[in-house]
């Protein structure tokens, strides 16, 4: 897989361009924040129109969890890094020293980006199409494993079947500033630490924590 080829190729500097950049020299101008933004929304539009079509019989409520699961940082953040996204973001070094390359958040910020100025290149057919080359293709395996059903509920089921109590949730840490931190969560089953998970939120990062821990107790 590779990204596509701009026509303007400003527009694609522009989406690599992480808000860490604009201090580190005088040719980087605009973060790549709007462009994400608008990404946002063409990837929820072209999400929904492939799940719509591709399942005709599916009620709205597990088609919202299907595309939940499939537009999730953790599932965009797989496609940037096959797309080797990571080592093309213009960062700063400080931001490159705490492990930018490889933050699974930043990783999905900047894949909407790219889908936002893939759309403003291109039109919203190529911005699908490569939305099929390098995400959709992802959703057989999120069937396969359930992965659209909400991680703590799962979890839940699961070890109360084996006898274990309901998973205690604690955070370990929250770094970064009020508007942009990152939390640490770890899940407690039978007392015992089951895994850990990062997110945005206190909620995010439990459900992560809860997906990890699935692959091991399921």
């Amino acid at each position: 897989m590779q990204l596509p080829d701009f026509q303007q190729k400003d527009l694609l500097k522009n989406a690599l361009t992480h808000r860490s950049a604009l201090n580190e020299g005088s040719e980087f101008h605009q973060s790549n924040e709007r462009l994400e933004f608008l990404g946002d929304a063409v990837l929820e539009l072209a999400t929904t129109e492939y799940l719509y079509h591709r399942y005709p019989d599916t009620q709205e409520g597990l088609l919202t969890a299907y595309r939940s699961a499939l537009v999730k940082t953790t599932t965009l953040a797989e496609a940037a890094m096959e797309l080797g996204v990571g080592e093309k973001i213009f960062m700063s070094k400080g931001e490159e020293a705490t492990g930018g390359r490889e933050n699974a958040s930043l990783l999905a910020d900047t894949m909407e980006a790219i889908i936002g100025a893939l759309y403003l290149d291109q039109g919203y057919d190529a911005a699908a199409k490569f939305l099929e080359e390098v995400l959709f293709f992802r959703f057989d395996d999120i069937l396969k494993k359930k992965l659209y059903k909400d991680a703590k509920s799962h979890l839940q089921e699961v070890v109360q079947a084996q006898g274990y109590e309901t998973p205690i949730y604690e955070v370990v840490s929250e770094v970064g500033p009020d508007h942009d931190k990152e939390f640490t969560v770890r899940v407690l089953i039978g007392g015992q630490a089951a895994a850990l998970g990062t997110g945005r939120s206190k909620q995010l990062a439990q459900q992560d924590a809860a997906r990890k821990a699935l692959e091991r107790y399921e």
